[in-house]
């Protein structure tokens, strides 16, 4: 979802484990400042996660600024440590990366 002006937004749903939405808040509210630095220096800007408490899904949305490098996110050990942190609240991959899902734009109004 390209945009003229450079930057990026991305869209994806994620899924909580059942019982886990005051842990994840909570993990969250309290958001790590080297996780933040890590995903400011990565090109994410203005990301927003979503709780659907029927389904137990997250819908999360972020723009990228400038160069995108959230390829590399994943060897980094900060982003290492706090998937090891979420882990025990969502789906995950073996390596306890967040299973993602990619939601596709089908209207904006700017």
């Amino acid at each position: 979802m390209g945009r003229e002006d450079g930057v990026k937004r991305h869209a994806f749903r994620m899924q909580l484990k059942p019982g886990m939405r005051s842990a994840y808040q909570a993990a969250h509210d309290a958001i790590w400042p080297e996780l933040a630095d890590l995903l400011h220096a990565s090109g994410i800007r203005d990301y927003s996660i979503f709780h659907d408490a029927d389904s137990n899904a997250l819908f999360a949305i972020l723009t990228v600024e400038g160069e995108d490098r959230r390829a590399d996110l994943p060897a980094h050990p900060v982003m290492q440590r706090w998937w090891q942190a979420m882990a025990p609240l969502m789906e995950t991959h073996a390596d306890n990366q967040p299973r993602e899902w990619p939601l596709e734009q089908v209207f904006h109004l700017a």
